[in-house]
């Protein structure tokens, strides 16, 4: 057994940066990730899903390879996991949480050209812990993440309203039907989040965003989503999220 020996976060936020995040319930810090490594993980991740024998952690319908999420790669694949422990990322989560952070979900989204967006909803909703300390790490993939490509969308402040009601998806041509949605708000007053590749997304967990239909003809919108909570907090209710991965 090796032993890890221990360094401290960075601190890349400023003060400023640490209130807006907690006035708003997200952050967008541009350039937080190379576009090299960016570049070399989609080409691994493609290799994963593009071989006769997919491994079983990523298999799904040949057909899907491609359009369906590949969910916690951070679990089997330690590129993802290199990743998952962006130094930007821990730096900044131990900012905003007062206290490192583990990783307990993770997902690598390819939303091809047509493809459906996720309606509105707080991720607190599919998975709660406690204490409630969760932000998410949504790092752009691409060159450009726009309203055209299906970028996300966030209520400024929403995170400040505690748990809302979700129930069916309205509009199954825009969004997966498979999810839910937050009822009783008044969602029009969402702002589209566009980012370059490299650009992370900081959000709470209790932050309503959502996503669009992908309408361009040619261009994917990938991106790389995981959630993390702070290191003495536990996930509620699901068994497969109750691992804590360290960023350190």
């Amino acid at each position: 057994m090796h032993n890890v020996t221990y360094t401290k976060p960075l601190t890349p936020l400023t003060q400023e940066q640490i209130d807006f995040f907690r006035e708003q319930g997200y952050l967008l810090f541009k350039k937080g990730m190379s576009a090299d490594l960016i570049d070399a993980f989609n080409g691994h991740i493609y290799d994963i899903r593009n071989q006769d024998q997919m491994p079983e952690w990523a298999a799904v319908d040949p057909a899907k390879r491609f359009s369906l999420r590949l969910f916690n790669p951070h679990q089997n694949d330690s590129f993802s996991r290199q990743l998952m422990k962006n130094a930007i990322v821990r730096g900044a989560l131990a900012q905003l949480m007062g206290m490192e952070a583990v990783c307990v979900q993770s997902m690598y989204f390819y939303k091809e050209p047509g493809s459906p967006g996720q309606a509105a909803h707080q991720d607190y909703y599919y998975i709660k812990n406690d204490p409630m300390t969760m932000i998410a790490a949504w790092t752009a993939m691409e060159e450009s993440v726009d309203e055209e490509n299906g970028c996300l969308w966030v209520m400024p402040g929403t995170h400040k309203l505690g748990l809302l009601p979700h129930g069916a998806v309205k509009n199954i041509e825009e969004h997966e039907p498979w999810t839910e949605e937050t009822e009783g708000v008044d969602t029009t007053r969402q702002i589209p989040v566009v980012m370059e590749k490299g650009d992370i997304l900081f959000f709470s967990e209790l932050l309503i965003h959502s996503s669009n239909k992908n309408r361009s003809r040619d261009r994917w919108r990938r991106s790389y989503v995981c959630h993390y909570i702070r290191e003495d907090s536990n996930v509620l209710h699901r068994e497969d999220l109750r691992q804590k991965y360290p960023l350190y």
